[in-house]
């Protein structure tokens, strides 16, 4: 163990996600099976600023791992983009004896951890993102959670849409970023997904092959719509009046960051706490944990924030196809 590591400080940063209970967990069972001290810092870096820390123990994270959001609760914070709101910080951290900080959230969560360990505080990021847009891993925590919860709202509207014999577009989240409404497009067997990645989509052509399933014999339409594309309800109001057919938009929202993690999100999320602390009592700081090719491995935060990510080509091909 790094001998200058005694008491390790946890955070969750930006968007909530299932499973981060499960990351925090890890970290303060970890660290106390390390012996070390652990303090938890609520509401990210706002909560940091604002000194609200408090001390961590075995009974801190009991009953947890099942439970949706974060125990440590979240919020974003525009004074920690701030030189001054950075030096704050590192200074808050020293004041209170914390010698290394785990950091869960996304790209922007990363950008605080990495000031941090420039100005001496060690510092791991673990991937915490229901948009799975994180470029350095195949894996970020909330995911798994986030796209089944989709995925069962998605089958609820298709029973009603079939009823009605109407077209569904059903807007999912993920920010700019699509891996939500791919997913949930194969798995719900969508007629058409609309990715941001992929922002020139063609309505018309959309429309015709609407109309064309519809004189095979089709009785529903489904349309999984990516939240960064654009307004649902104008998309539903302009198909509807080119095809006569009724449309109905639903959003499905924020139910999707909620709910009890899935066994893959507790796990997963477990492993990437735990090895957080492994790397601080490493001695390793501006670092990311990430799973990449079936391992957990890590990266540099400067590396990891370069990096750039694309959807699998593979399943943007097959959901073409399957959608026929």
């Amino acid at each position: 163990m790094a001998e200058n590591i005694k008491t390790i400080g946890v955070l969750t940063s930006g968007g909530d996600a299932p499973g981060m209970n499960a990351a925090i967990r890890a970290v303060v069972r970890t660290a106390l099976a390390d012996g070390l001290n652990v303090k938890g810092i609520n509401r990210g870096y706002s909560g940091l600023l604002d000194e609200d820390i408090v001390e961590m123990n075995a009974s801190s994270v009991s009953d947890i791992i099942q439970r949706g959001g974060t125990k440590l609760y979240t919020a974003r914070c525009k004074e920690m983009m701030t030189p001054e709101g950075q030096d704050k910080a590192a200074e808050i951290c020293k004041k209170h004896g914390i010698d290394g900080v785990v950091v869960i959230g996304g790209d922007g969560s990363f950008q605080g951890a990495r000031t941090l360990a420039a100005r001496g505080v060690n510092t791991i990021g673990v991937p915490g993102t229901i948009d799975l847009d994180i470029s350095c891993t195949d894996y970020t925590i909330g995911f798994d959670t986030a796209v089944n919860t989709a995925m069962e709202a998605i089958d609820k509207v298709r029973d009603t849409s079939t009823s009605h014999e109407r077209i569904s577009i059903i807007e999912v989240m993920g920010r700019r970023a699509g891996y939500i409404a791919l997913w949930c497009g194969i798995a719900n067997g969508a007629e058409e997904i609309l990715l941001p990645e992929l922002d020139n989509y063609d309505e018309k052509k959309i429309i015709a092959n609407i109309l064309e399933r519809k004189k095979a014999g089709k009785k529903h339409h489904i349309i999984i719509n990516a939240e960064g594309i654009g307004s649902s309800y104008r998309m539903a109001d302009r198909i509807e009046a080119a095809t006569d057919i009724e449309t109905r938009a639903t959003i499905i929202g924020h139910i999707q960051r909620g709910g009890s993690p899935t066994a893959k999100d507790r796990v997963y999320a477990s492993a990437m706490g735990a090895m957080a602390v492994d790397l601080l009592c490493a001695g390793k700081s501006n670092r990311v944990v990430a799973y990449k090719h079936g391992e957990f491995v890590d990266f540099d935060i400067e590396e990891a924030l370069a990096m750039k990510k694309n959807l699998d080509p593979f399943l943007l091909s097959m959901s073409s196809k399957l959608s026929r």
